[in-house]
C-alpha cells in the first residue's frame, strides 16, 4: 500500500487481483485510511462495507472467467471528505445506471442482483462512473462530517 502527502490532503493506493482471497487486503486499507481520518468504528464498518461490496462486483463479473485481472483503488482525503476511485481493466458496466432495489418486497419476491449496489448508494454520501482509455473508473465519496 502506498501513501503520499501534501498540505492539505493525503492520499493512498493498493491494486489487488481479481482474486476475493484478496478482501483482507481491501479491509485493511479501508482501516488504515479510516483510522487516519478518524472515522469511529461504526462509519470504518459501513466504509468497508460499500467498498467491499464495490470490489467483490469488480472481481466476480468484471472479467472473464480465469482471466487474471487487476483492481486498482485510491483513495484521497482532506479536511472534509474520503474519496474512494476502483478502476479496473473489466468489461464495461456502470453500476450507476441499475434502478433502486424494492427494499419492501419479500426477498423471495425480489430481482435477482442490485442490493450491493443498493448498499453503496446508501453507506455513501455520492457514487459516480466513468469509462476513461478502456477502463471502468467507479469514485465513491463520503463527508467526513457525515459518518
Amino acid at each position: 500500500m502506498a501513501q503520499t502527502n501534501n498540505q492539505n490532503s493525503k492520499q493512498w493506493a493498493v491494486t489487488l487481483s481479481n482474486d476475493v482471497q484478496e478482501i483482507p487486503l481491501l479491509n485493511k486499507f479501508v482501516d488504515e485510511v479510516c483510522e487516519f481520518n478518524g472515522l469511529d468504528e461504526m462509519a470504518t464498518m459501513q466504509m468497508n462495507l460499500a467498498l467491499e461490496e464495490a470490489v467483490v462486483n469488480v472481481m466476480s463479473y468484471a472479467y472473464p472467467e480465469g482471466t487474471k485481472g487487476d483492481v486498482d483503488i485510491k483513495a484521497r482525503s482532506d479536511d472534509s471528505r474520503i474519496e474512494f476511485v476502483i478502476t479496473d481493466g473489466g468489461k464495461p458496466f456502470d453500476p450507476t445506471t441499475r434502478g433502486e432495489v424494492d427494499t419492501s418486497l419479500p426477498a423471495e419476491q425480489r430481482r435477482i442482483g442490485g442490493l450491493g449496489i443498493h448498499l453503496v448508494r446508501h453507506l455513501m454520501d455520492t457514487i459516480s462512473y466513468q469509462r476513461v482509455n478502456d477502463h471502468n473508473v467507479l469514485t465513491l465519496v463520503k463527508g467526513k462530517n457525515e459518518k
